[in-house]
């Protein structure tokens, strides 16, 4: 994995970064508490645990309860991944928390609508909420740094850990409430949660990468040079069943310039072979781009900033 030289940020992107996560903790919270606990809806992880526990004991101790379960998860972030990373978790967990309290206290209210109304409108808050923190490098469940840590000891992917973390969360709960639909309504939520959390992180300037075979490479490659003032890289290949050697194209384009780079491709040849797939990471001149996922994306941005090793960037195909 390409590691950069370390830096430091600055202090208006510092405070701005320790803002989008005292946002995402107080809209998190908002969602907790306004949809999840009146309707008995459980989040995943740690925060599901401390819900569970929270039914059973009063949900007052709930932030007092996740704040307790993390600590252990701390512990291993500090050890296996680094300070900065802690600090994020440490002050989300913090934020978190404190709302939760504080809404219990001063703010009554709950929504009480249909369950898909609970279920989108909740979810959707609750993801774009968590989605604010992880994208600024933040976490508030302990489950993603096992996971994390999983993944390199015994080979699990981190999604494997936290779905079987999650899946144990929600039959505890279906045991502890003797009723099975909170459960699976909680874990129907938790999809919700998870595609508005990704799609928070990633963005709306998601890219695209293209790849393209056909027998007018040429002319398509000056055609996406020169309209739509794209670069792209060509490469050299031949088909395993016709033996024919190719040109084929590869370029990079964003998601409103897709259709565009469509439409122009086939007009030159409607025979023209096109793969499409999601970019959610590119870095220009630095490092390979990769599909990643968003926990991989954090761990990777942090892991640059506390590495101590330094290595020399890798080059990409010259355009």
């Amino acid at each position: 994995m390409y590691v950069s030289h370390p830096h430091k940020k600055s202090l208006a992107s510092q405070i701005l970064s320790y803002f989008w996560i005292a946002f995402g903790a107080f809209l998190a919270a908002f969602a907790i508490e306004v949809f999840f606990i009146p309707n008995r809806l459980f989040d995943g992880g740690m925060v599901g645990l401390s819900m569970i526990f929270g039914n059973i004991f009063g949900k007052q101790i709930i932030p007092y309860l996740l704040f307790l379960f993390n600590l252990p998860f701390l512990v291993l972030a500090y050890r296996s991944i680094g300070k900065v990373f802690v600090i994020h978790m440490l002050a989300a967990t913090f934020l978190f928390s404190t709302c939760m309290a504080l809404m219990a206290k001063t703010m009554h209210m709950e929504f009480r609508g249909d369950s898909l109304e609970v279920v989108v409108i909740g979810g959707a808050i609750l993801g774009i909420g968590l989605g604010l923190i992880i994208r600024e490098g933040g976490c508030i469940d302990g489950t993603e740094i096992l996971g994390i840590i999983i993944n390199r000891r015994a080979g699990f992917t981190v999604g494997q850990v936290v779905l079987v973390c999650n899946i144990f969360v929600f039959g505890t709960a279906g045991l502890v409430l003797q009723d099975w639909h909170p459960a699976l309504m909680s874990l129907i939520t938790y999809i919700v949660v998870i595609k508005i959390m990704d799609s928070v992180i990633v963005g709306l300037d998601e890219t695209k990468s293209v790849l393209i075979i056909s027998s007018k490479s040429k002319i398509i490659a000056d055609a996406i040079i020169n309209e739509l003032g794209l670069g792209l890289t060509i490469m050299y290949g031949r088909g395993g069943f016709s033996g024919d050697e190719h040109e084929i194209l590869y370029a990079i384009a964003e998601r409103l310039q897709l259709a565009e780079l469509k439409e122009l491709i086939l007009r030159e040849d409607p025979g023209a072979f096109i793969a499409i797939e999601n970019l959610h990471e590119v870095a220009n001149g630095k490092a390979s781009s990769q599909k990643m996922t968003r926990v991989q994306k954090i761990f990777s941005r942090l892991l640059e900033k506390e590495s101590p090793e330094k290595e020399s960037p890798e080059k990409e195909p010259q355009s």
